[in-house]
């Protein structure tokens, strides 16, 4: 027996006829391309904000560095292109490479002990109770929330020659030869108390955002560390470090720039005193430049100051931008 199959006409049988790929509709393609856009529109105001506030005073700073320009020249209003005299002068000095040697031993040492100090806080607020926890973050935040001048009004009284806290105090715990020491008399003793006064001011930055940080790492790991034998320390090289790693090179090298650029707590405790000798390279370009009214001077220390950070700050740029490859 034949089975006969009755085919529907092709008309029937096919649906209604699919468009070209390149044949899209145009407003999708223009929906596309307004949320393509969306983002840098959202970043124009900021961009140009940054472009007003901070790379406009870049560019006149820059030209300024290559004018003689004192007083006699502002009073006159005459504008007079030295060339690169201010980079020469200022690059011949000793004492700017003196001043310069100066700064980056100050930011390391500082750097390092705000680091350290920030690391080991952060860690024993992850380690307090409820209670604790909230009075030590209260305290850091407390400090860290202080102007700096009240804070270097709060440092000069404690450290007062005659009237200080301190010397009140060492001359009551015996030491008698320090009843009258004038901290801000010598170099050493100046930067101690300036030292203390950063660090004591940018601790709590590190510390709390560490605590943050560790809030974040799984407590599975601990326990699976643990059962494999792991103690305390072997717990934190293993299970800790590796989460706070990318904290820490963040964290460091933004202390890398508030610290080396650090000029109201140097400025205020002493002036860069005594005898010019705990000036760092932006105490040294406001000294030259607006103390001495050699205007052309200042703003080329200060470019100088820039490059220099920079070529500092070369070797993190570095290991983050490796670091964000390997994550990747």
């Amino acid at each position: 027996m034949s089975v006969q199959t009755h085919e529907a006409p092709t008309s029937a049988r096919s649906g209604p006829t699919a468009a070209p790929p390149d044949s899209a509709p145009v407003p999708e393609k223009d929906g596309a391309r307004r949320r393509g856009a969306l983002p840098y529109v959202l970043l124009l105001p900021a961009l140009v904000a940054t472009a007003v506030f901070l790379g406009w005073p870049l560019v006149m700073n820059g030209m300024l560095s290559f004018q003689n320009l004192n007083m006699t020249q502002l009073i006159q209003h005459v504008t007079e292109w030295t060339g690169t005299d201010n980079y020469s002068r200022t690059l011949g000095s000793e004492d700017f490479w003196r001043v310069t040697l100066r700064s980056i031993l100050f930011t390391v040492v500082n750097v390092a002990v705000i680091m350290t100090g920030g690391t080991l806080t952060g860690l024993l607020l992850a380690r307090l109770g409820p209670r604790m926890r909230l009075l030590l973050s209260a305290g850091l935040v407390l400090a860290w929330a202080m102007p700096v001048i009240a804070a270097t009004t709060v440092y000069q009284w404690l450290f007062a020659q005659r009237f200080g806290v301190v010397n009140w105090l060492l001359d009551a715990a015996g030491l008698h030869s320090m009843a009258d020491y004038n901290w801000t008399g010598g170099q050493l003793s100046t930067f101690f108390v300036i030292s203390l006064l950063i660090v004591w001011t940018s601790v709590p930055f590190v510390a709390v955002n560490l605590y943050a940080a560790t809030t974040t790492i799984p407590r599975e790991l601990y326990e699976a560390a643990a059962l494999d034998g792991a103690g305390a320390w072997q717990g934190f090289r293993t299970v800790t470090l590796p989460f706070l790693r990318p904290f820490l090179l963040v964290t460091t090298f933004l202390e890398v720039i508030w610290i080396f650029k650090a000029f109201p707590h140097i400025f205020a405790v002493n002036e860069g005193g005594p005898d010019r000798l705990t000036e760092t390279l932006p105490v040294y370009a406001f000294v030259e430049g607006v103390g001495n009214q050699h205007y052309g001077t200042g703003a080329a220390i200060s470019v100088l100051t820039i490059l220099i950070l920079l070529a500092l700050m070369a070797y993190y740029l570095r290991i983050a931008l490796k670091q964000e490859e390997d994550e990747q």
